[in-house]
Formats: structure tokens, sequence, C-alpha cells
């Protein structure tokens, strides 16, 4: 399925993939599916605030998952509920977290963007090794991209890797990776990709959760709304593909993969290990 020559970079970027979810009911059973030591992002949004994300993990602490809570800038109210949600995050002991602006119209607080909170972080100090920011390779549709390419590079100093937004385009990503590089972005980058899910499931939660890309994406992406009218399931093995050429150039220092799962743990889980399975047969053939 895909070409031999990247089965190596496809297989070490594979197996460095880790699934974002939301914190919503049930998401903790689904979660079992998951091998010990998985890497889980959780979500924070207007309807799911930073509490329901600190909570949860609170919940997951002791189930031997390596946890990665979104402390989204505008869901935080001051510098004393920032204080707050550190020692919270130091309790746990959480080697990473990442701070995306958030997706709320009208700050809570003093934060209308992430690069303020995390100046904020670096004040007050923290002992999180590994804080990760948000890229849009594809734009923000109420942020001029000259301003997004400032802040990314601004935010590096505070930051160690950056996640890009969900996207179905390999080429726009490759293209926006390149010219970052070339302007001087150095964090690691982790690609987000929409995981495995039903038709229905996925359609349903993106519009339902209200947050990012996530909720976005389809009225962004007319080609791939029309492809998941008539696919009951959506793989992202085509992406995958389009990609393997330059997972293993140094120049776009790609990490990993940041997995959209919809909150379909099950379903991503399994496509990915298979094809990792596949992978491995084919290079010993």
């Amino acid at each position: 399925m895909f070409p031999s020559q990247h089965h190596r970079a496809l297989r070490r970027t594979l197996q460095r993939s880790y699934l974002e979810v939301i914190p919503a009911k049930g998401i903790g059973e689904k979660l079992k599916v998951l091998p010990h030591g998985a890497w889980v992002a959780i979500t924070c949004s207007p309807s799911k605030p930073v509490e329901a994300t600190l909570d949860l993990a609170e919940r997951l602490d002791s189930r031997g998952l390596r946890l990665i809570p979104h402390i989204a800038a505008r869901m935080v109210k001051d510098r004393s509920h920032l204080t707050d949600i550190l020692a919270r995050l130091d309790e746990m002991q959480i080697h990473s977290i990442f701070v995306p602006g958030g997706d709320r119209d009208q700050p809570l607080g003093d934060y209308a963007c992430a690069l303020d909170l995390l100046r904020d972080m670096a004040e007050l100090g923290h002992r999180i090794p590994d804080v990760g920011v948000t890229a849009y390779p594809e734009g923000h549709p109420a942020i001029d991209d000259n301003i997004l390419v400032e802040a990314l590079l601004a935010k590096q100093s505070l930051a160690t890797y950056f996640v890009t937004q969900m996207c179905f385009d390999a080429g726009l990503i490759t293209r926006w990776l390149a010219d970052m590089r070339a302007r001087g972005l150095i964090l690691q980058a982790w690609l987000g990709l929409p995981g495995v899910a039903e038709r229905s499931k996925l359609l349903s939660t993106s519009l339902r959760i209200g947050v990012g890309d996530s909720a976005r994406f389809i009225t962004k992406q007319p080609s791939l709304a029309a492809r998941l009218m008539t696919q009951k399931v959506y793989r992202p093995d085509d992406l995958l593909m389009d990609l393997a050429p330059s997972l293993d150039d140094p120049l776009l220092h790609i990490a990993g993969f940041h997995l959209y799962s919809f909150n379909q743990v099950e379903n991503t889980e399994t496509w990915r290990k298979q094809t990792l399975d596949s992978l491995e047969i084919s290079a010993d053939e």
C-alpha cells in the first residue's frame, strides 16, 4: 500500500503518533484499548473548559498514560487562575502541555492569545519540560496569515514543539513547513491528521464539540465533505501515503503525528496498529 522506500520513516512517525480526545462522558473507558505509555492529548473548549480537561487528566493519572492537557489561553481567567492550573499539573507530574489560543469569541479573562499566557507561565515559573503551540498551514478564518507567522515565531522561545491544524492536503502541509523552516522556525513539528471514524460519528462530533478545526474543517474542505457523503468510514491512508516522501526530510524535522480521534479511540488505534503491522511485514519481504 505504501511505497517501500518510505516504510522506515512511516513506521517511525506512526509509532510516535498520539491521540487527541475530548473530555466527554465515557472517554475513560474508551482509552482502555491504548497500550501502557501511550500519549493522549485532552482538549479544552468553550463547552469543555480547562477544569474539565484537568479533571479528566487527574482521573487518568494513575492509568499509565502519558497525558498532554490542553490549556487554552482564552479559557484562563488571570494569573491566579494560571497559578492554580500549574499547581494541579505539577501534582500530576505532567511532562507536556499544549497551549492554543482557544476558540472562545471573547476571552474569559486576561489572556487574549497563547503568547500572553506563555509569557506569564515563564514569569511564574513551571516544571513542564515540553510545551506545544498551534500552527496553521491553511490559515485561520479570523487571523491574518502574517500575524499567525509572527506569533508562531515569537512563541518558539517559550515552547518546544508545534502541532499543525487538521489538514487533508499533504502538499500544502509540506510546502508551508518548508517555508516556515526557511523563516527560522526550529521547533519539532507534529502533523495534525484526522483519525478513523464512521462518517456519521465524525460529522456529528465535529459539529457538536464546537472547537477549532475539528468543527470547522467540513466547511473548509468541500472536496472532503463530498467524499464523506459517499464513504461510511474515513481512513487517513491516502493522506499518509502522500506525506510519506517528506517524513524523513531532515530539513522539515517532522517528529510524529497528532491524531484527531473525535473520541473514536478504538477505530483509530486499530488502524494505527494494523498499518504498523503491514509496514513491518512489507519491510521483511
